[in-house]
This record gives C-alpha cells, structure tokens and sequence, in this order.
C-alpha cells in the first residue's frame, strides 16, 4: 500500500495528474488537479483501490484531506470519484459543519449526492469527524487574486466541472460570473466556480 510520492508533475487534465518519481509516470485522480498548477516537485498521499478492472491511485494534498476521503468512502453509496468530488471545493470545514448539523439539503449539492445518500453521511459520519476540522483561511487567501481574464483557464475549469460530475446545465449557469472573475489561473475559476455550485 502507498502513503505517499515525491515526484515532478509532468501533466495535468480535468481528472487526473501525472506524477513522475524515478523514470515512472503514475497517473493520479484528485478532486482539482489544477491546484497543482506551477508545481513542479511535490508529494502527494496516496490511497489506492484495487478492483478487477482498475487499480487506481487517488492523491491528496494532505493527511488530513486522505482522512476525510476515508471516511466519506467508508459511506455506502459513495465511491471514490464521489468523494473526490465532494472534497473538490476544499470547503471541508463546511462540510463537516453540514453534516454535525444534519444538513442534507447543503449535502445534497454535491454531484451524485441524493436525499438519501445525504442522510446516510449524517447517520455514519455526524461525530467523527470533528479533528478534520481545518482553516479555510488560506484557501480563502489563495483564492483571491490575479489579473486579466484566460480564455484557456476558464475554459479547463468548465471541463473540470464536467470531469467532477456536474451537468451541462448545471455549469452554464455559473459560466456568466466566473467570466466576470478575469481570473488568469485555472485553480482559482474552478475554485470560485465549486462555491457558487454550493450556493445554488
């Protein structure tokens, strides 16, 4: 079993990343890929699920980000690519909060989340997830930022949105005001674009 790599990202796309360590690309999922724009070594945690069809690595930035992956994951009715997903908008503190609160209706916007996969998060989850419970105020920070508007970003951070499982509709109707972020990083429309999901 993998803890973690230190490896060069080599290629990032909408689903995945590739992490070079020693001569062998290893091919990544993680909620936002493009947080790892501009890096160049870096680690990354590892949890890896072995099927008889796949073995698959899914990274994080983080212990504390692959705790939280575990226990969504332990859920029934939430896959890997579900619980990446709903990670993707880093606002954990959030959705600890929703779940302590029983809050199904907030659960219930993550993609692949229904009514009764949200009350099963509350039922196996509210209580245990207390110590996961971090800052956003540096991704906050992070996400404030920089300068004119990128064609090609906004449009990496739409596919990301699709890759997450969000609805061509679903995506058009936040398209209007990430264009008015003239952002000019893919991390931060995808970002801003996971939070204006999460107010719908």
């Amino acid at each position: 079993m993998y803890e973690y790599i230190i490896g060069n990202i080599t290629y990032i796309s909408p689903y995945y990343i590739v992490l070079e360590t020693n001569g062998i690309g290893y091919q990544v999922s993680v909620g936002n890929p493009y947080r790892y724009s501009g890096k160049t070594e870096t680690k990354v945690y590892l949890h890896q699920v072995i099927r008889e069809d796949a073995h698959s690595l899914y990274g994080f930035a983080d212990l504390e980000e692959k705790q939280l992956f575990l226990k969504l994951i332990s859920v029934s009715g939430i896959g890997p690519k579900s619980a990446l997903a709903i990670m993707a908008s880093e606002d954990h503190g959030g959705l600890i909060h929703a779940i302590e609160a029983e809050d199904a209706a907030y659960l219930t916007k993550f993609p692949g989340v229904g009514k009764k996969t949200a009350q099963q998060m509350v039922l196996d989850l509210k209580g245990k997830l207390g110590e996961l419970e971090r800052s956003e105020a540096a991704a906050e920070a992070m996400a404030k930022s920089t300068v004119k508007t990128g064609t090609k970003e906004l449009t990496e951070a739409l596919e990301a949105l699709s890759a997450l499982g969000y609805s061509e509709k679903e995506i058009k109707k936040v398209t209007p005001q990430l264009e008015a972020l003239e952002a000019s990083q893919t991390d931060v429309y995808l970002r801003s674009a996971l939070k204006l999901m999460m107010k719908r």
